[in-house]
């Protein structure tokens, strides 16, 4: 029997991304997906929950799985309510790592962001930190969290901002190396399967940084 996997913001880029990585692996037999919205996939692997993600302990009684990745993120410009973004970047991933240690679910991936630092006067910096140590504090035997630089590739939505930032990468990544070579933008893909290799692997617990995504996605 393969295993089961849940995503949580599969409706998101790297969400999706790493949805299509799971089921074209056959490691899994069952991807639970417990989104807002549908993915709109028909797939026999797929069991989708269309849930209120801000409620996720309502569903500990169908939350069990091998594995759990959460890919859940917002923006400053998609929730200006800084109240409203605690719950769905703190609170959502901090419940998922809760429901983990609940229903003895030994693996749990949640992408954060590099520069992740509770005590940063940036809220968005401080929020992400707050998460990685909440989520630490459950003590879920294989806890890795993703700390990625800026992410490429093509979102639904338009960030004005984030897309000048990705024309300036583009323009800086050839000279980032070495120590700096963390701060290089990451491919969303790159991201998925990282957290997949991850999960099937043996690499201890703790936070991976973006070039280390890089290489691990890399020597799948």
């Amino acid at each position: 029997m393969g295993k089961t996997a849940i995503i949580l913001g599969a409706t998101g880029l790297t969400g999706g991304l790493l949805l299509e990585q799971l089921l074209m692996d056959n490691r899994y037999a069952k991807i639970k997906l417990f989104s807002r919205s549908s993915c709109n996939i028909k797939h026999e692997k797929i069991e989708e929950h269309l849930v209120d993600l801000l409620d996720l302990s309502s569903q500990k009684s169908k939350f069990f799985a091998d594995e759990v990745f959460c890919c859940i993120g917002t923006t400053k410009a998609k929730t200006p309510n800084q109240e409203q973004y605690l719950q769905i970047d703190y609170g959502i991933p901090v419940m998922a790592a809760k429901l983990c240690k609940e229903n003895n679910i030994n693996t749990f991936l949640v992408i954060s962001a590099l520069g992740a630092d509770k005590h940063s006067k940036v809220f968005y910096n401080r929020t992400k930190g707050r998460m990685e140590e909440a989520v630490f504090m459950e003590k879920i035997p294989n806890t890795y969290v993703m700390q990625p630089s800026l992410i490429a590739g093509k979102r639904n939505e338009k960030r004005l901002g984030e897309y000048l930032a990705k024309l300036l990468m583009k323009l800086v990544n050839p000279f980032l190396f070495g120590s700096l070579s963390k701060y290089k933008s990451i491919h969303p893909i790159t991201i998925a399967k990282g957290m997949i290799v991850l999960a099937n692997g043996t690499h201890p617990s703790g936070q991976i940084v973006s070039d280390e995504i890089k290489k691990i996605a890399n020597n799948k």
